[in-house]
C-alpha cells in the first residue's frame, strides 16, 4: 500500500515536470509530450515518469532521449518544489496505455458490426425508458 505522502509527492513531481517540459525546455527533440503519471519508490529516491508522445516510434524514442538528457534540469526543478531529504532520480518511460486503448477500439470495431452495437445501445435505452414513467420517476411495480 502506497502512503499518502508518496502519492502527494508523485502528484507534485508530475505537475512540476509537466510544466517544466511545457514552458522551460527548449530541446527540439521534445515535442508533443504529455506526462500521464509518476511512480515514486517508497524511500522517495526514485521516480519513474510515464509519458505519452504523439507520433510514430522514431519520434517517441527521440523525445524519450531528449527527456533523459534533460533529467538533471528537471530534477533541480523538482528539488525547488518539494522539500525532502533526497531529490528523486527521474527516469522516463513511454506510457503505452493510449496506444493500447486505440488498438482495442480498432479490434472491437472489426469484431462487432455497426448494426449490433447500435442495436445493443437501443435495447438498453428502451429498457430504461420502460421502467420510468412520464414524470421521470421509477414505477413501484417495476422496481426489483
Amino acid at each position: 500500500m502506497t502512503s499518502r505522502r508518496v502519492l502527494k509527492a508523485a502528484e507534485a513531481i508530475r505537475e512540476v515536470v509537466a510544466m517544466a517540459i511545457l514552458a522551460d525546455l527548449k530541446d527540439p527533440r521534445i515535442q508533443d509530450v504529455t506526462v500521464t503519471y509518476v511512480e515514486v519508490s517508497g524511500d522517495m529516491r526514485q521516480a519513474k515518469v510515464h509519458v505519452s508522445v504523439m507520433g510514430d516510434e522514431t519520434k517517441q524514442q527521440l523525445s524519450l532521449h531528449g527527456l533523459q538528457s534533460a533529467a538533471g534540469y528537471l530534477q533541480s526543478k523538482v528539488n525547488e518544489r518539494i522539500e525532502t531529504r533526497y531529490t528523486p532520480r527521474l527516469t522516463f518511460c513511454l506510457d503505452q496505455g493510449v496506444k493500447k486503448s486505440i488498438e482495442v477500439g480498432r479490434i472491437l470495431r472489426e469484431v462487432l458490426p455497426n448494426e449490433s452495437t447500435s442495436r445493443i445501445a437501443g435495447t438498453a435505452d428502451e429498457a430504461s425508458a420502460s421502467e420510468v414513467d412520464d414524470a421521470g420517476t421509477a414505477r413501484p411495480d417495476e422496481l426489483p
